[in-house]
Order: C-alpha cells, then sequence, then structure tokens
C-alpha cells in the first residue's frame, strides 16, 4: 500500500463518518434553535425595559418624586426594625411550607412505593406534627406575647 492509497481511504467518508457528521450536524442545529430563543427572549426583555422610558410622560416635580404611603404624607423613619417574632413565623413558614411540597411525589408514586412510601409518609407526618406541637409549645406561633 501506498501513501496515496492510505490517504485516499482516510479522505473517502464511510457510513460509520457520515452518520457521526450528521449526528454533529443535527446536535449544533439544535444549539443554534435554543441560541435563537435566548435571542429572543433577550430582545423582548431589553424592549420591555425601554419601551416605558421612551412613552412614558416626562414632566417631573417635586410632588410626584415624593414617597407614597397609602395616601397619607410620609412620617417617621421608613427603616423601622421589626420584631424577632416576626422573622420566626416567617422561618416556620418557609419550612413547613417546603416540607409539604414532599406530598406531592409521594402522592404521585403512591401506587408504585406501596406501603413502604405509606409507612415512611406516616413518619415524615408524625414528625412534622412532632416539630408542629414543639414550636406551639414554646410559643413561636403567637404573635403578641
Amino acid at each position: 500500500m501506498t501513501p496515496l492509497d492510505i490517504l485516499a481511504q482516510v479522505a473517502t467518508p464511510t457510513a460509520q463518518s457520515t452518520a457521526l457528521q450528521n449526528q454533529v450536524a443535527n446536535n449544533q442545529a439544535d444549539w443554534l434553535v435554543i441560541a435563537i430563543f435566548f435571542q429572543m427572549v433577550l430582545g423582548i426583555a431589553i424592549t420591555m425595559m425601554l419601551l416605558p422610558l421612551l412613552l412614558r410622560p416626562k414632566n417631573p416635580n417635586p410632588v410626584k418624586s415624593m414617597a407614597y404611603e397609602s395616601g397619607m404624607p410620609p412620617i417617621g423613619n421608613a427603616q423601622q426594625r421589626y420584631t424577632v417574632r416576626y422573622y420566626i413565623i416567617a422561618m416556620l413558614f418557609v419550612i413547613f411550607d417546603i416540607e409539604a411540597v414532599f406530598f406531592y411525589p409521594w402522592a404521585v408514586a403512591f401506587n408504585v412505593i406501596g406501603w413502604y412510601g405509606l409507612i415512611e409518609m406516616l413518619l415524615f407526618i408524625a414528625l412534622l406534627l412532632v416539630a408542629y406541637v414543639y414550636a406551639w409549645r414554646k410559643g413561636a406561633l403567637d404573635w403578641v406575647s
């Protein structure tokens, strides 16, 4: 075999290399669609941010620049401190809300997981109830105490 024969074999496409080239072209086409989609989303977002700047009326005055507080003139400092109870109740809400999200996949897969899943969910609910009773007894759910 001469070097020209080897070069001719390498240069001629085989079925495997043609299939690989088609697969690469298909993958690139998929990514092109995603890139076009992101460009459209970015263009719409920028347009929606800039269009109101062009269309709004431009007649500012000091009354329009004042802070609006339910129709009353603003009184006092806007940086008031909240009580710690507000944050505790907010954290408890987030914790119990996130734990409640676990019920949805359990309900969807209930037929597949059977009795084991039922026992696990009952233990999970018991744990939630223990945590709820603990928070209630400690007074974390009382807004004013």
